[in-house]
């Protein structure tokens, strides 16, 4: 319990340093469709990166500081990934804005981007 209480205030974190990020980049009036935000958050277990979109829909993965074979490039084509299943799973017209997505394919090719990298 504790762990996953440590692990929510870390990703909360990230996301104070998203908006952050985002105000400031909005100031200075960057145009673009998606924006990788990189490492943002950083301790002795873990390491935080995020990316956000151009409609402000924010991603956060939490990998492991033991995998140093894990490449920038590869996070970011690991998010770009993860940004086409989300366009494809909320442009489904069965799907509701605003609900949580609930579909065992989205899940089972999440877990396949994760794993691959």
């Amino acid at each position: 319990m504790d762990k996953e209480l440590d692990l929510q205030y870390r990703v909360h974190a990230a996301l104070d340093v998203i908006e952050e990020k985002c105000s400031s980049s909005t100031k200075m009036n960057i145009e673009s469709k998606e924006l990788y935000l990189g490492l943002l958050y950083s301790t002795d277990n873990q390491k935080i990166y995020g990316y956000i979109t151009n409609t402000k829909v924010k991603f956060i993965v939490v990998v492991d500081s033991g995998n140093v074979a894990l490449k920038e490039s590869e996070i970011r084509t690991m998010f770009r990934n993860l940004h086409i299943l989300y366009t494809d799973a909320i442009c489904n017209p069965l799907f509701s804005p605003g609900e949580p997505i609930t579909s065992k394919k989205f899940d089972k090719c999440v877990r396949n981007i994760l794993e691959r990298q």
